[in-house]
């Protein structure tokens, strides 16, 4: 199977820069002494709809051909994705159609709705967001849209380490979260497309490992009964990122929920912003082993800032 190339990185800059954010690097000097390395943190909480998210959705959305457009979108997700496609698909003028598990944050099903996404909740399952999911394709004949599993997703997603090394070409390594892996694996091509000898570090909560032991299997092992406060990292890795992951990611860290808090308040406290706990496993990561990053350039990316203000962990 074959990957995606920076020239496909570098395509789908091209097609979502009339619509997506150029979003701010931030970083912080007390930060930095505190961990013993520069830190660039990419800043997609300040993306539209809070997210990297919209990257690959706009890229999706846009590549679609008119015939295809004209039938909508469908995917599941747990709130992002969703609400990332439904703003690409109103840019666009077509219908989106949005499984949501019934469990998922207020704010981020109030995300999706904002947009005028068709919602329909589900069970909190894989099996049942896939399930219904079919069932609306099948009525609507909408084109689904993975929210993790395809390469318009990861080259929109890739997007946001591009620009990152593109102003700061020197990084030691580049760091993100790992869900479903269409972040990773847009960052790693990316990353690897401007300077080849950069590292790539992924990060994930303990109590959702999957990503973790994949890694160290070399098979992907399905995520079952996560427990994270990190709700967007949720998913089994897919067919087409994994390889990916594979190929070029150096490590992958596992963080544990006390220091994914931890992470958060030091982001609120030194940066005065807000980000979600699937946001804030790349600073855990400084805080459970932060050998392999002493004394170097590295990027983070925030993935978004979409927590809910009423449950902050602390």
């Amino acid at each position: 199977m074959g990957f995606p190339h920076f020239t496909d990185i570098e395509k789908a800059a091209e097609t979502i820069a009339p619509y997506a954010e150029r979003t701010p690097v931030r970083f912080n000097a007390a930060i930095d002494e505190m961990f013993g390395a520069e830190i660039f943190f990419k800043c997609e909480n300040f993306q539209k709809v809070g997210a990297f998210k919209f990257r690959g959705a706009c890229n999706a959305v846009f590549n679609l051909s008119e015939d295809e457009a004209a039938k909508g979108v469908a995917t599941h997700s747990s709130g992002n994705h969703g609400a990332a496609l439904s703003l690409a698909g109103s840019l666009r003028g077509i219908p989106v159609h949005v499984v949501m598990p019934n469990n998922a944050p207020r704010i981020k099903i109030d995300n999706v709705a904002q947009y005028d996404a068709n919602i329909t909740l589900c069970e909190p399952t894989l099996d049942a967001r896939e399930t219904t999911l079919d069932k609306i394709m099948e009525k609507t004949g909408a084109v689904m849209i993975h929210p993790y599993n395809d390469d318009r997703i990861i080259c929109g997603q890739g997007t946001a380490g591009r620009e990152l090394l593109l102003e700061y070409s020197d990084l030691d390594a580049v760091m993100a979260p790992i869900g479903g892996g269409g972040l990773i694996s847009g960052t790693c091509i990316a990353a690897k497309g401007l300077n080849p000898n950069i590292s790539i570090i992924g990060a994930e909560p303990k109590g959702a490992d999957d990503a973790y032991q994949s890694f160290i299997k070399g098979e992907i092992v399905p995520q079952t009964n996560p427990q994270t406060m990190a709700d967007g990292l949720l998913t089994s890795l897919g067919e087409k990122t994994f390889p990916i992951i594979q190929k070029y990611v150096k490590e992958i860290i596992t963080v544990s929920e006390e220091h994914i808090t931890e992470a958060m308040q030091i982001i609120f406290q030194k940066l005065d912003m807000i980000i979600e706990p699937s946001s804030a496993v790349v600073l855990a990561t400084l805080l459970e082993n932060n050998s392999s990053t002493q004394g170097k350039k590295v990027g983070m990316i925030i993935t978004g800032g979409n927590a809910d203000l009423d449950d902050l962990p602390w």
